[in-house]
């Protein structure tokens, strides 16, 4: 079954965020995942949620979506994103196939 990695990223320096985004689509390739969001335009619903930037990556499994997240090779790419910027992130499972 997918899993679903959600950042609600505010970034505060542009500049190592921006260096930080360089890195990840490899990554996340390497680890079967792909970008489902990544920024673009969100829209308050309810609730008063109002994320600068959202991203949502889908991976293979749950297994894959954390090895992704706890590996050696993101260990030093995270703390770039950690560093410029406030985040929060959750790993979900998708819905099982019909």
């Amino acid at each position: 079954m997918t899993a679903y990695l959600i950042v609600e990223v505010e970034t505060t320096d542009d500049e190592l965020m921006a260096e930080y985004r360089k890195h990840t689509p490899g990554l996340i390739a390497k680890f079967g995942g792909k970008f489902i969001v990544r920024g673009g335009e969100c829209d308050c619903l309810e609730g008063g949620w109002t994320p600068s930037r959202m991203v949502v990556i889908e991976f293979p499994d749950m297994a894959t979506a954390r090895r992704f997240y706890h590996s050696e090779d993101y260990k030093p790419v995270l703390a770039m994103r950690l560093k410029a910027g406030n985040s929060k992130a959750v790993l979900v499972d998708g819905v099982p196939p019909a």
